[in-house]
């Protein structure tokens, strides 16, 4: 343990972080870990940063090991690591120590929410005799435990489980938490009340600090329902003078920030939070005044002021509010007095244009979820009149902003030099009059039918498009091209390849915005879908493919360094879509192509900074394969020959983040040999099936693909090497033991059993694969692995290979334990097959009916018994004989129209993502069987051969009739 600070301390450099990082990990196993490094958090004479890297390592050890199944932690150190979180929050009181208490308080976070309350059941006791009316410190770090606990409520679906947790909690808390709340606020509002707390300033800012935090766990509390303790205090809050009206109005000059902050105050903190809470209760006649009254022009209101009107959408859209805004003059009031304001373009907005530009466009395009602090003010007021647009007042609501574009548009053209601004409102203000109903992955879904947008498009908004860049102001360019990417689907495909070269053009603009608009747009609108059908084919971009492809990467490349080069996803996510809709198109161009990829994740490796980058380049290396390789066999050869070196630099440096993305890779590429195993792909298999390499969970699904690659194609030379015995240690050990990788495990196991001769299955291999996934039933077992076992089952009888038929499995198991195979019958198979998804009901189905009819153990006791609740089972599921004729496995075309990525990724995190081009074609094991009806009338036939017609006619008739 002496050796911890400087392990973190090597954490913390490139150089070191690897071997420092699989040290901790093995130190982590020791007893007493968790509870040490707790100690050296705390401990002030450590340096800030080593207590902090401790911080961070416990709060992963909370997120990924807690319940860990394959490396546990002890209950114990467990156990004696919740008596001291509390404590050790408040000892982080001090305000230096705020970046370490933040990750203290996300840990207790995860940890509550897996331990809390069946085994951390004094949590809330010691959160509430640590509650204090005079130490704001010690308050402020309570109540950031606090929060950081009851926030999780918000996301949650109702349920009697997350309802008990909630009173557990209220009984409690909610009363000493009232107390402090209307203490505090008095403390805020009435400062002389208690001097000695308040002051100095330092302090007050501190009292306004819990301020916030209660009202964040207000809104926890208060996110289902309102419990009585403060319903029976509602005027006391929502009370025309009560706490929030009178917040609402709080502006003290101490707590206000410099204009040019953009970090919100503590009073626009509290507004705003108090607002969220009372979103659908309170008289929205204040919030109007708020927003009209112009006293809220920094940037550090916008989260503020967003809400706000986010408020006043939210009283539109109730329908409580009819009679007011159903008025002409009430609309036209609005419209001028509170949406213009915060349509105009400020000039921060265009600082923000130039000065930092992929902010501007994350935020332009709202990519951040919708009620965050990050939403704009322009989205927020263009959403108010999307309020009133769908509240059947588009009538007049239309009229009055339509009269407000046109004077914009006006303004512009008496002074294009000076007016540009005018325009650009006037562009946003229709955009957000016309729009009914939109979404980020297909733009406009519905329009006003009073908005001719093609030809607003056409009158207004083509011309800047034309333009060549610096004819007009750079962000009109880009109205345009966010107009195209906004009404994409109104416009016909015609009418996208017209303005598809004009993108093109912009892509070679110099302006960081234009280029990276026109790049977005042309990803969307190559992925405009019409009937889950690609609207644009490989034909569509033959002739402006090679120049697309030329511009995006060139781009790219300009960034020079790994950080500048991945910062700009949105140009890698373009390159991809071209790769994916090209196709064929580019087998006389893969060479260059590849050279350019694999060049720019040589550099890029070096730092790895943005996992959507990571994801859209590895995607377009796979895509780029699949299809060349697909259209001229041949090439294959290249693209090993280009991508094993850099993948090899790749394993040897275990650059986490890129690792499962070269295993799919390599998967890919093994499966694309149809049946050979080449020398260079044989000797990576050794190390494929090292422990190490299965360490992080990550790369998982990536091994269990290409292990699966190499015993499709390999498996006879597998058993005779061992290797075999190897794949399954790994099931054993690592992968069926767990809960989330159990999946995986049972994947595996099916290309065990299909592919090695059933005589090795039997001798050497299928007692243990069965120990071992029983082992895991008693010991562990969960409802998604009862399944999963139940549909293991179901796919080995479905498999028609000579010598593997249902008997082979039920004798193994009755090896085992009498009698054992009819428990697990019963208990599991029987009342999971009905459950299977639609795309495996074909599987299931030819499965269970071999099982009843081919199987000579299944017609004896006791298992004969289970046979009516089998058929039964059949019955249910072929009660949807639609999902009959699907064959049980993805047939791999899905891969392809489905990469769509708009989550954006918080962090880092080296988790498996998958491929969607290197999805591939599955084997149907049941392709054999046609129809199955038909399939189980001639297998009752055959049984009834064989036992007699009358035997079979009461079992049938004991199922309650044939089917």
């Amino acid at each position: 343990m002496a050796d911890l600070p400087a392990l973190l301390r090597a954490s913390l450099e490139p150089a070191s972080r690897k071997q420092a990082e699989q040290n901790l990990n093995a130190l982590s196993t020791q007893k007493g870990f968790l509870t040490h490094l707790l100690a050296l958090v705390l401990q002030q004479s450590q340096d800030l940063p080593v207590r902090l890297a401790g911080g961070v390592y416990l709060k992963n050890i909370a997120k990924l090991r807690w319940e860990e199944d394959v490396q546990p932690l002890a209950e114990d150190d467990k156990t004696a690591l919740r008596s001291q979180l509390v404590p050790a929050m408040l000892a982080l009181s001090n305000p230096a120590d705020k970046t370490v208490r933040a990750q203290i308080a996300e840990s207790v976070a995860l940890i509550a929410e897996l331990d809390f309350p069946t085994k951390w059941n004094d949590l809330i006791d010691q959160l509430v005799s640590s509650l204090s009316l005079t130490d704001y410190n010690v308050n402020v770090g309570v109540l950031e435990t606090a929060h950081s606990i009851f926030k999780q409520w918000r996301a949650q679906v109702r349920s009697d489980k997350l309802y008990s947790e909630i009173n557990l909690v209220l009984e409690k808390f909610v009363t000493p938490f009232l107390r402090l709340f209307k203490r505090t606020a008095e403390l805020l509002t009435n400062p002389t009340s208690a001097p000695s707390i308040t002051t100095p300033a330092s302090n007050y800012t501190l009292v306004a600090q819990a301020m916030v935090l209660l009202t964040d766990i207000f809104y926890d509390l208060t996110c289902h329902d309102l419990p009585p303790a403060i319903e029976d205090s509602y005027d006391d809050f929502f009370g025309s003078t009560g706490l929030f009206h009178g917040f609402l109005a709080w502006d003290p000059a101490e707590l206000r920030g410099d204009p040019d902050d953009v970090t919100p105050s503590y009073p626009s903190k509290i507004k705003t939070r108090i607002l969220e809470i009372g979103e659908a209760t309170m008289d929205q006649t204040n919030v109007w005044a708020l927003i009209g009254s112009n006293k809220l022009p920094g940037i550090a209101d916008d989260a503020l002021v967003s809400q706000s009107l986010r408020f006043i959408s939210t009283a539109i859209r109730t329908g409580y509010y009819k009679d007011l805004f159903s008025s002409k003059e009430t609309i036209s009031t609005l419209v001028q007095g509170v949406v213009i304001p915060n349509v105009s373009l400020r000039e921060h907005d265009v600082e923000q244009f130039e000065d930092d530009p992929l902010e501007f466009i994350r935020l332009d395009l709202s990519l951040s979820a919708a009620g965050t602090d990050l939403a704009t003010r322009r989205h927020a007021a263009a959403d108010v009149l999307q309020a009133l647009v769908g509240s059947g007042l588009e009538a007049d609501t239309t009229e009055i902003v339509g009269s407000w574009v046109n004077t914009g548009l006006s303004q512009y053209n008496a002074n294009r030099q000076e007016n540009w601004k005018a325009k650009d409102s006037a562009i946003f203000l229709l955009t957000a009059i016309a729009t009914r109903g939109s979404t980020t992955q297909h733009g406009v879904t519905s329009t006003n039918a009073l908005v001719d947008v093609v030809k607003f498009f056409s009158e207004h908004v083509y011309q800047d498009l034309q333009d060549t860049s610096g004819s007009v102001h750079a962000i009109l360019q880009v109205d345009a091209i966010r107009f195209l990417y906004a009404f994409r689907n109104q416009l016909t495909k015609e009418q996208l390849l017209s303005v598809l070269p004009l993108l093109v053009q912009h892509l070679r603009s110099s302006n960081y915005v234009t280029y990276t608009y026109a790049a977005i747009t042309i990803e969307r609108i190559l992925f405009i879908k019409q009937k889950n059908e690609l609207l644009f084919s490989q034909a569509d971009i033959h002739d402006s493919a090679a120049e697309l492809l030329n511009a995006l990467l060139g781009k790219v490349e300009a960034g020079g360094t790994p950080e500048k080069i991945a910062e700009n996803d949105h140009l890698m996510k373009c390159a991809m879509r071209v790769i994916l809709t090209a196709r064929q198109t580019l087998i006389p161009l893969h060479q260059p192509i590849l050279a350019r990829l694999v060049a720019i994740l040589g550099v890029i490796s070096k730092n790895p900074s943005n996992p959507n980058f990571d994801q859209y380049i590895f995607e377009s290396i796979s895509g780029l394969m699949r299809f060349v390789v697909e259209g001229s066999p041949a090439t294959l050869s290249y693209f090993e020959q280009t991508l094993f070196g850099p993948f090899t630099v790749i394993i040897q440096q275990d650059i986490d983040q890129y690792v499962p993305y070269v295993f799919q890779v390599l998967a890919q590429m093994l499966e694309l040999h149809n049946k050979d195993v080449p020398t260079e792909y044989r000797s990576l298999l050794p190390f494929l099936l090292t422990p190490a390499v299965w360490q992080q969970k990550g790369s998982i699904p990536g091994l269990v693909k290409l292990l699966r690659a190499f015993i499709a194609r390999d498996a006879a030379q597998m058993v005779v090497g061992g290797q075999m015995a190897s794949v399954l240690a790994v099931v054993q050990q690592r992968l069926i033991p767990s809960k989330v990788n159990d999946a995986w495990g049972f994947e595996l196991l099916q290309s065990v059993v299909a592919h090695v001769k059933p005589s090795d299955l039997q001798q050497q291999y299928l007692r243990p694969i069965i120990m071992t996934l029983l082992t895991r039933m008693q010991t562990n077992k969960t409802e998604n692995y009862a399944y999963l076992f139940s549909r293991f089952v179901l796919y080995i009888f479905a498999l028609n290979v000579e010598g593997l038929n249902p008997d082979v499995v039920i004798g193994t198991v009755e090896g085992i334990q009498p009698q054992l195979w009819s428990q697990i019958l019963t208990n599991f198979v029987i009342p999971q097959a009905p459950k299977v998804p639609h795309r495996d009901r074909k599987l299931a189905v030819v499965g269970m009916t071999r099982l009843l009819c081919q199987s000579k153990l299944m017609m004896e006791e006791p298992s004969v018994r289970s046979w009516p609740a089998g058929y039964g089972a059949l019955g249910k599921l072929f009660s949807e004989p639609q999902h009959l004729t699907k064959s049980s496995e993805d047939d791999g075309s899905t891969g392809i129209t489905e990469i769509d990525y708009e989550e954006q990724t918080a962090g880092y995190q080296a988790a498996y993502s998958r491929l969607g081009a290197s999805a591939t074609k599955e084997v149907d094991v049941v392709a054999y069987v046609p129809n199955p009806q038909e399939f189980l009338q001639s297998q009752l036939q055959g049984l009834a051969q064989q036992y007699g017609q009358e035997r079979v006619s009461s079992l049938l008739a004991a199922a309650g009739g044939p089917i």
